[in-house]
């Protein structure tokens, strides 16, 4: 018996659940599960839920439509699609619908097969295709119509068992890869911690306002906040460097790939310039990343994500000290406290980060510190990118290993 192309339609019913009230939503009970919970069970196997209905709701559910069972298929169809579950004896929970779509076997095919299959790039290339850019929406009747080659059963379990071993393997190798991983960074922030904390005689701690006001730093700015400020609209291919948070990368600021604004519009701006030698830090978003900017351009411009801090008096402050101090856990800790969680994203404003403490030493010894600190960010920062390019290598070869099963190449 040779494959045959059939659509997903054939061998699965494919629909929704039926819709639960924002007002029917538990504190406990059974677990409740929404895209982002069901994108979890796919890459985890498990999720830490916080919605949920009660008994009675889900007994009524069972009985007039059914709950997912065993070897049922859960997808993603709106926002980040395509994440597939396969449901296990184990799983109890419902889903909320049109962002979960619900496929059930109705015909003779391993849901197992069906599953992998659905991660592979032949699957998610017939979502592309026609849509010119990566669709956000994933339609019942879309579901429906992807194709894919069915072999005989024997084949199927066969795929199967020898993408099961392999990515087996891959996990476990990510796992010791993302180990390593969080190891060196927590290796580099050991060190600083015991910088910061065991400290010796002579170590002045004061707010950064009170560095301000004697003289030591310049008063902190961001990016333009006024009326005219630049737009999306507004970049170009090269010009004056507009610096996002995302830009400060390994204790530098990425000028090159970063977006660009005309000169005229940046001078006309007059405020948010950054100089060669500013000590950067991120304080919207992700907050916490610090760079010191090393340029030869006259100035960059910063967005409102990100606060520069010029040294004023470079007898007592040494600026790649004031970095590392910005990296440290002390420093961290006291920044994230008192950042305010906005709607949807970390802030900490200039106001509040002139009362966050700072602490120095001489001169002398700020610049013995920088010196062991610099053999060991960059050491530290090699290691990460070993074990973060290890970790997209074992990605690709999942992607491959897929690609190769289903179109016959296994």
């Amino acid at each position: 018996m040779t494959a045959q192309t059939l659509a997903l339609g054939e061998l699965f019913q494919i629909g929704s659940s039926k819709r639960v009230l924002k007002s029917q939503w538990e504190s406990d009970g059974v677990p409740f599960y929404r895209g982002r919970e069901i994108t979890r069970l796919a890459a985890d196997g498990f999720v830490d839920n916080e919605l949920f209905i009660s008994e009675e709701h889900f007994a009524e559910l069972a009985a007039q439509s059914g709950v997912p069972k065993t070897g049922d298929i859960v997808i993603t169809a709106i926002g980040t699609i395509g994440n597939a579950h396969i449901v296990r004896e184990s799983d109890r929970f419902y889903f909320k619908d049109a962002s979960v779509l619900w496929m059930k076997r109705v015909a003779d095919v391993s849901s197992e097969f069906i599953h992998l299959w659905l991660k592979s790039p032949l699957f998610f290339d017939q979502l592309d295709k026609g849509n010119g850019a990566t669709v956000d929406t994933l339609t019942i009747q879309k579901l429906q119509s992807v194709r894919l080659s069915v072999p005989p059963h024997p084949e199927q379990h066969r795929i199967v068992a020898i993408l099961d071993e392999a990515f087996d393997g891959i996990a476990t190798a990510k796992a010791n890869a993302e180990k390593n991983l969080q190891n060196a960074r927590a290796l580099f922030e050991s060190h600083l911690q015991s910088v910061f904390t065991e400290r010796g005689e002579g170590w002045v701690e004061k707010p950064v306002g009170e560095l301000v006001a004697e003289g030591l730093l310049t008063k902190p700015f961001d990016g333009n906040h006024g009326e005219i400020h630049p737009r999306k609209a507004d970049y170009v291919e090269s010009g004056v460097p507009f610096i996002m948070a995302c830009d400060l990368q390994n204790g530098g600021v990425d000028t090159e790939s970063c977006k660009f604004i005309p000169r005229k519009l940046a001078d006309s701006l007059r405020v948010g310039f950054a100089k060669d030698g500013d000590v950067l830090i991120s304080h919207k978003g992700t907050i916490g990343r610090s760079a010191v900017l090393n340029t030869e351009l006259d100035y960059i411009m910063l967005t409102p994500q990100v606060t520069s801090y010029r040294i004023k008096d470079s007898g007592t402050l040494l600026n790649r000290f004031v970095r590392y101090y910005f990296m440290s856990p002390v420093f961290q800790r006291e920044m994230i406290a008192g950042a305010a969680d906005g709607a949807t994203r970390a802030y900490i404003g200039i106001t509040k980060q002139l009362s966050l403490h700072f602490l120095f030493p001489s001169l002398a010894e700020q610049k013995q510190i920088v010196a062991k600190l610099d053999v060991l960010d960059p050491d530290t920062q090699r290691l990460e990118s070993l074990y973060q390019q290890k970790l997209t290598a074992l990605d690709d070869l999942k992607k491959s290993l897929l690609h190769q099963a289903f179109s016959g190449a296994l």
